[in-house]
């Protein structure tokens, strides 16, 4: 069977030839042509027959087989509608897969899960994601605080090491505070370049999000939470107290900032990536309650 999948060269060679598709570079199209990291993603997301597992950008179906043989039922969002009459082909073989034609930023994830998958049926999030937008897809599923049991995601290692970075990293910043807020983050796993038909022009890895029941830190307002920590980040090589001061030019004084970081212990001449989530809380916090607009 491995050697009848879509994820080989030779497969997707064919597939691409016999309805003459051409890649989209402004949907970021790239198709993974091996099965092996593939098998290697699913025994990470946990998926057995039990579960539902959702995908977004299915592309000729490579993934989507691979679900559709390890889980009870999958859901595929799939923007490109030259795509639509491959994926019949290419999944023929599979009657637990859905299509659903939508941009999955417009979609409504949470009525598809109520529709799509039996209730208290775990449901797992597995994409191959463009790069171009990967931060606003996994923002959207996160703040809607989708009932999933998991987010397992193949995008840019670079940005997959800043949302799962630690503090006093150069890899930590806002994505890592607004990632982690939601979820557990960890890599899990390096996917080279090479393995992608047409070749990227650098490296993925597999992104693994556990959601958590609450979030780890209370805040007052979290839009305000999220301002003040990328106003704290918008320039690295700069001091708290100086992105602060820059950030509320208008409404304080350098004097009222000092005084602020001061009521919470928190010293104005660190940097933003020194800071842990509980202290950008602390942070975020102390100046919401002293009216700070943000």
């Amino acid at each position: 069977m491995a050697e009848k999948y879509i994820a080989t060269p030779t497969r997707t060679k064919e597939i691409l030839t016999k309805y003459q598709f051409s890649f989209k570079k402004s949907l970021g199209q790239n198709f993974l042509v091996d099965a092996n990291i593939l098998s290697n993603i699913l025994r990470h997301t946990g998926i057995d027959r039990q579960a539902g597992a959702i995908e977004i950008g299915p592309g000729i179906g490579a993934l989507t087989e691979q679900l559709a043989i390890h889980a009870e039922n999958v859901a595929a969002f799939e923007i490109d509608q030259r795509l639509l009459p491959i994926l019949e082909d290419t999944l023929s073989e599979y009657d637990n897969v859905q299509i659903i034609h939508q941009d999955i930023l417009k979609a409504d994830v949470r009525a598809v899960i109520e529709e799509s998958f039996r209730g208290g049926q775990p449901v797992h999030i597995v994409a191959n994601l463009p790069y171009y937008i990967t931060t606003p897809i996994l923002m959207k599923l996160l703040r809607e605080n989708l009932p999933v049991a998991s987010i397992t995601v193949m995008i840019q290692k670079e940005v997959a090491e800043r949302m799962a970075a630690r503090p006093n990293s150069k890899s930590y910043g806002s994505l890592t505070i607004a990632v982690q807020y939601y979820t557990e983050a960890k890599v899990v796993m390096n996917v080279p370049k090479q393995v992608f038909m047409p070749q990227p022009n650098v490296d993925s890895s597999i992104l693994q999000l556990q959601p958590r029941k609450a979030p780890p830190v209370h805040v007052e307002d979290e839009d305000y939470f999220f301002t003040l920590v990328q106003a704290c980040f918008a320039q690295r090589r700069k001091t708290l107290r100086n992105n602060l001061t820059s950030h509320f030019k208008d409404t304080l004084t350098k004097e009222a900032i000092t005084e602020i970081l001061e009521q919470i212990s928190i010293d104005g001449s660190r940097r933003g990536e020194s800071l842990d989530m509980e202290e950008f809380a602390l942070l975020a916090n102390a100046f919401y309650k002293n009216g700070a607009i943000a």
